[in-house]
């Protein structure tokens, strides 16, 4: 049987997931409110897909492997529990409907490193604790917690993925470039996996000739190999950009950036590294920032 995937959520991330996946080979279906045209150029299966709607269950086609990357809509009417639990087990209530175990689908669900609390700059992995206080790490915990009564006995990956950055997405790099100052403490450390790293482990879940002598985790902490403090992060923006040294403003009382940095932990990627990604691309912020801002370098 030839493979196929099935992307939910085809963002930043499913999208080079889906890339990889159809350079090997595989056919993609992925699911989009509104992006049919540009998974179409793609070369993907467009979907028209959303799980708080029960009645669009009916468009999801049978895949061997599935990818779960569903961001929360803050614009939804939707609240986020009833979206990333609820919507996460009416999908997959769906999918495995009267499949034998051995028949389902392989499944990936992207969750976060948002589930730790941790402050202090201690050192995290995948047995860790975790009592989120932000209601997005909690809304993953309770999905991951979901996803494991919902699929005993079928394979199923779990990646707590630090922040995704790469081409188009580097934190604040805009306002470092302009010479604004930045909204954010300058201290703490920044957790960070490059997009195409994480697309790499994502398809690494998925072979299974990778796990023949030893089993596959059921969950992974998906990091590169150097936490960052976030002031040198802005600072390595400054010099592969040519620009001048950040300085640093107090962020509002309610944003967001104010509420991560409430937490302060480093990503232990040990059991990542062993399984999925013994090889990086991009193994540090370093490597990262200077190929993803080598084009704004030149140009300047």
């Amino acid at each position: 049987m030839s493979n196929s995937l099935l992307i939910i959520g085809c963002g930043y991330l499913g999208l080079r997931v889906g890339r990889i996946a159809q350079q090997s080979g595989w056919q993609v279906h992925a699911t989009t409110r509104s992006r049919f045209g540009t998974l179409a150029a793609e070369g993907f299966d467009p979907i028209a897909f959303d799980w708080n709607d029960s009645r669009t269950l009916r468009h999801l086609p049978s895949a061997t492997h599935v990818l779960i990357a569903v961001a929360y809509d803050r614009h939804s009417r939707v609240d986020r529990f009833a979206s990333q639990v609820d919507g996460l087990a009416r999908v997959i209530r769906y999918l495995d409907d009267g499949r034998p175990a051995e028949q389902s689908a392989d499944l990936c669900y992207i969750s976060t490193t948002g589930v730790y609390h941790q402050t202090g700059g201690v050192w995290v992995d995948e047995s860790s604790p975790t009592h989120p206080t932000r209601e997005g790490g909690k809304a993953h915990l309770a999905a991951e917690a979901k996803l494991r009564s919902l699929r005993v006995g079928r394979p199923t990956t779990t990646l707590r993925l630090a922040g995704i950055y790469g081409p188009g997405r580097v934190p604040r790099a805009a306002d470092v470039i302009a010479g604004r100052p930045i909204a954010s403490p300058p201290h703490g450390h920044l957790n960070l996996i490059h997009v195409d790293d994480a697309a790499t482990a994502v398809m690494n879940s998925f072979d299974s000739q990778r796990f023949a002598a030893r089993p596959r985790s059921p969950l992974y902490v998906v990091a590169d190999d150097k936490p960052i403090v976030r002031r040198e992060f802005y600072c390595q923006i400054a010099r592969e950009t040519r620009s001048t040294e950040p300085t640093f403003v107090d962020p509002a009382a309610d944003s967001g950036v104010r509420f991560r940095s409430e937490t302060d932990k480093r990503s232990w990627n040990r059991r990542v590294r062993r399984d999925l990604l013994p090889t990086m691309q991009y193994p540090t912020y370093r490597e990262g920032l200077r190929d993803v801002l080598s084009s704004t370098n030149a140009s300047r």
